[in-house]
Parts: C-alpha cells; sequence; structure tokens
C-alpha cells in the first residue's frame, strides 16, 4: 500500500475525511483538516476544541485535544486524553456506533473523574463526567440514532 508520509517519513494520511471524519476517495471534497503538527497553547486549544464540537465535528476536535494531551505537562495528561476521549466517544455517536460511543465516553468521563476537585483551565470536569456517563447510559438504552445536534457535543468549560 503507498502511504502518504511525511519530510520526516512518519506515515500521514492525506486523504480528505468527512464531519465524522472517515476517510474519503482521493480528490472528493471533505472537511477542512487539521496540521499534523498542531500544538496550541490549553487555552487555545480548548476553544478550538469547543469551536469545533459546536460545529459538529467532534473528530477535528478529538484531534486538538489530542495534540494537547500529547505535549502537555505530565500531571495533566489524564484529563486531556479523557477529553480526547469524549470526543472519540462523540464520533462514535456520530456513526451510529452505540457500543464505541458508550464504552468511549465512560472511559473518558473514568479519566476525567480525579481532575473534579481543581479542574485547571476552568474546565468543567464535574459537568462532563456527569454528562459522559448519562449520554452513554441513554445510548445503552435507546441507540445513538435519536441524538440531536444539541447531544452530540460538551461544553468544555
Amino acid at each position: 500500500m503507498n502511504r502518504d508520509r511525511d519530510s520526516t517519513g512518519r506515515a500521514r494520511n492525506a486523504r480528505p475525511r468527512d464531519a465524522a471524519g472517515r476517510p474519503l476517495a482521493r480528490g472528493a471534497e471533505g472537511v477542512p483538516q487539521l496540521p499534523d503538527d498542531l500544538l496550541l497553547p490549553p487555552e487555545e486549544a480548548l476553544a478550538e476544541a469547543q469551536r469545533l464540537l459546536d460545529a459538529g465535528l467532534p473528530f477535528q476536535a478529538h484531534e486538538v485535544l489530542e495534540a494537547a494531551w500529547k505535549s502537555g505537562p505530565a500531571q495533566e495528561r489524564g484529563l486531556w486524553q479523557g477529553l480526547a476521549q469524549l470526543a472519540v466517544g462523540l464520533t462514535h455517536a456520530q456513526r451510529n456506533n452505540a457500543h464505541g460511543a458508550a464504552a468511549l465516553l465512560r472511559r473518558g468521563a473514568d479519566r476525567i473523574e480525579p481532575y473534579q476537585d481543581a479542574p485547571p483551565y476552568q474546565i468543567a470536569a464535574g459537568r462532563l463526567v456527569a454528562e459522559a456517563r448519562a449520554l452513554a447510559d441513554r445510548i445503552d438504552a435507546e441507540g445513538p440514532e435519536g441524538l440531536t445536534a444539541s447531544d452530540r457535543r460538551f461544553l468544555l468549560r
């Protein structure tokens, strides 16, 4: 298979993607992609992730949050990983994958939970944990098909 590679030889997928992050055929028009080397300060990462969640682009929000998780201080990595997992859970819900959505929402909530008492950057950790678990329970009971656009986003602060 011929994979796209960056200047260091790392595999990169230059194919366009749809709003749910699924690869499209080469030459198709997809949603704008984020740069592979995106590194934003925490406040900017949260603002950009929120903008993407509000626009119905949880896969892209996940990419922003994942970059913050991988580049952030060790003591915050669990929080950022949990936020990224919430966005992946929303992505699975957008793709109508009930099992993946519920599992990732719960996993993200579990990672965020230790930060509830003193969340950095005014992140609404306690509310996010409760909302993610409630949404996972709802998806288990009803499936993701009936979720509205507002159900498929979180307010990070």
